[in-house]
This record gives C-alpha cells, sequence and structure tokens, in this order.
C-alpha cells in the first residue's frame, strides 16, 4: 500500500474539491480519504490533549464540507442524490444545538425542570442521527453503477497499491 498515494488522495480532495458535489467517486477513493481522515483526526486529538487548545473540533470543522462533498458525490455514484448527506448534517447541528441550549440553561439559571424534556429531545434526535448514519453507510458501502448514471461517467480506479504512471 502506498502511504503517499492515500495522503495525495486526501490533499487533492481537500484542496481541489473543498465542496465539490458534482460527479462521482469511488469506493476505494472514498474509503481511503475516510481513513485519511480519521488517522488525521487522531493525530490532532493527541496533539488538542497536549496544547489544551479546541485542534479537534477545528479540525472537524475544517473538514465538514469535504466529508460532504466525498459523501454525496459518493452516494451519486452508487445513483442516489447526493443531497441526502444533508440530512445528516442537519439533524447533527440540530443535536449540537440542543446540547448546547440544555448546558446553558442549567449552568446560568440552573434550569434543571427542562434538563428531562432536553435529554429525552436530545435522544430522540441522537436515536435518528444513528439510522441516518447507519443508511449512509450502507449506500456508501454499495458498489457503484458500472456505466454512465446521471451524475457523469464512472470514476477512475483508485488503487494505492500501484504507482501511477506518471
Amino acid at each position: 500500500m502506498d502511504v503517499q498515494a492515500i495522503w495525495d488522495n486526501f490533499r487533492r480532495t481537500v484542496t481541489e474539491h473543498y465542496f465539490d458535489m458534482n460527479g462521482r467517486v469511488g469506493r476505494a477513493q472514498f474509503w481511503y480519504f475516510v481513513l485519511a481522515n480519521i488517522v488525521i483526526a487522531i493525530a490532532v486529538a493527541i496533539v488538542q490533549s497536549v496544547v489544551f487548545l479546541p485542534l479537534a473540533a477545528i479540525y472537524n470543522l475544517a473538514m465538514l464540507l469535504p466529508s460532504a462533498g466525498m459523501g454525496a458525490r459518493r452516494l451519486q455514484d452508487t445513483g442516489r442524490d447526493g443531497k441526502l448527506v444533508w440530512i445528516f448534517i442537519i439533524v447533527a447541528f440540530f443535536s449540537q444545538i440542543i446540547a448546547f441550549m440544555t448546558m446553558l440553561s442549567v449552568m446560568s439559571v440552573g434550569g434543571w425542570l427542562f434538563l428531562g424534556p432536553a435529554l429525552a429531545l436530545n435522544g430522540i434526535i441522537g436515536l435518528a442521527l444513528l439510522i441516518v448514519s447507519v443508511v449512509l453507510i450502507y449506500f456508501w458501502c454499495q458498489p457503484g453503477d458500472p456505466g454512465s448514471n446521471a451524475y457523469g461517467p464512472p470514476p477512475p480506479t483508485f488503487d494505492p497499491s500501484t504507482k501511477p504512471i506518471v
């Protein structure tokens, strides 16, 4: 496995396709992007624990749009609408807003009375987030359409175990 090819795939996706939701991307290219993203996120979290800065939150926020674009293009490779990734992003956003408002109410006014309904609402939203995540992962694992579909021609094959011919 060529680690440089995986890094180049990650770098190219972030720099050249920051929020590109057009076209298609193959399974291997998508999952190697996810692998590189997770490895870098773990490294950032380790550095965050040393320097006590919110580096992981900043990194995850910066990677939101490239990850959404890559997920959308992967869905389009399977013939599904790439806008389905927005369901995940919107549900996750509402989950964070509810959790933040609950924390603020408890900390500022001691709103322990509202804690039960807020936790129940956040639990329901969390369950919806889990369901959406499982469905998206299932779709991302499906093979792409072998020929052209409504989103374009098949993507080129990505194989980091072979050196590209330059």
